[in-house]
């Protein structure tokens, strides 16, 4: 199933996309939550009765005159208001050619246990425009990732069995003003202002059962599930990054182990993978520096286009905007 916020009357509205038709909720059951938000909060007793109603529409069973093209609709983050958004460091090949870039050897803690940093939830936004301060625009950067979202409560829950706590997954790019990561971080504390701005997910979660197909063992002595899932960016039409989901080193579920020791987790909760190797300027441009020394760095700029494609999971469109601003922060220095 792939579950849509979308935008009507000024309020979030819950739909289920079939063949490119967007459905409101209520068209596949009068009585489930309209909202991304209710619907993971009664997602053990909502997701079956929502799953009937979409076989009928298949089935071509039940019809609605209010289903509408995908195109007419305007799409919100999926996850609109996520109750709190982590994102982990997961993929090895990713943390590996970042710290050989800088000449420093691979750090031995990533193999040993999963890492994750709180992010601004307040900050999600979906398909459309990324706007940007002038400070983010020094060395503005994506980051190929995906996400998933918690489905049910949950507290110090072991990998064996976190997979049961996933309602699905979606494409996610982790915006990152690098100029700003790279001088707060010096105080060995963060990232914060360079990652704040924004996190953009979408373009629709798509619900565990419709990727049984592409589960594949994940990596040797992991525990939990992995998806051989292509993932893939591109800049202005132009392909940038290329990689697959299940190089996930550290899977989701191990990454939920962690998170939810001694912590409740809730429905709502989004959590991010961390990037895919390939899956920023920050890496391909260290790379392209220590084979060619004349390497010319590439940024994000306004008016830039990124597309985020994963199998299965969709194409995440958004366009970078200025802010009409002059206010910068990095000035401010002492």
């Amino acid at each position: 199933m792939k579950l849509i916020s979308f935008l009507q009357d000024g309020h979030d509205r819950l739909g289920v996309l079939i063949d490119n038709l967007v459905y409101d909720i209520e068209v596949l059951h009068p009585d489930l939550p309209n909202t991304m938000s209710m619907f993971l909060n009664y997602w053990e007793d909502s997701f079956p009765i929502a799953q009937a109603g979409e076989l009928l529409i298949k089935e071509g069973t039940r019809s609605s005159n209010r289903a509408i093209p995908i195109e007419k609709v305007e799409l919100l983050a999926p996850v609109p208001f996520p109750s709190s958004c982590r994102d982990g460091y997961a993929f090895r090949q990713h943390v590996a050619a970042a710290r050989r870039n800088r000449k420093v050897d691979m750090i031995p803690e990533f193999d040993q246990y999963p890492i994750f940093y709180f992010t601004n939830h307040h900050s999600i936004t979906g398909p459309g425009e990324i706007k940007c301060m002038p400070d983010h625009f020094e060395k503005l950067d994506f980051e190929l990732e995906a996400s998933i979202v918690i489905s049910k409560h949950g507290r110090n829950i072991k990998a064996a069995e976190a997979d049961e706590y996933i309602a699905g997954l979606m494409i996610m790019n982790d915006m990152s003003a690098r100029g700003l990561q790279m001088e707060e971080m010096k105080l060995n504390l963060g990232p914060a202002k360079g990652k704040d701005f924004s996190t953009v997910i979408g373009p629709w979660l798509v619900t565990l059962d419709e990727l049984e197909e592409f589960v594949v063992p994940c990596k040797e002595n992991h525990t939990g599930k992995s998806w051989n899932l292509r993932m893939q960016c591109f800049v202005n039409g132009k392909q940038v990054s290329d990689g697959n989901l299940s190089d996930m080193d550290w899977t989701f579920a191990e990454i939920i182990e962690r998170a939810s020791y001694g912590v409740d987790l809730y429905a709502g909760d989004v959590i991010g993978s961390g990037t895919v190797g390939t899956g920023c300027f920050l890496e391909l441009n260290g790379t392209g520096k220590l084979n060619d020394p004349n390497y010319t760095e590439q940024w994000l700029q306004a008016g830039d286009v990124v597309e985020m494609e994963i199998d299965r999971l969709g194409k995440l469109s958004n366009t970078i905007v200025a802010e009409e601003t002059d206010w910068s922060i990095l000035k401010l220095k002492k």
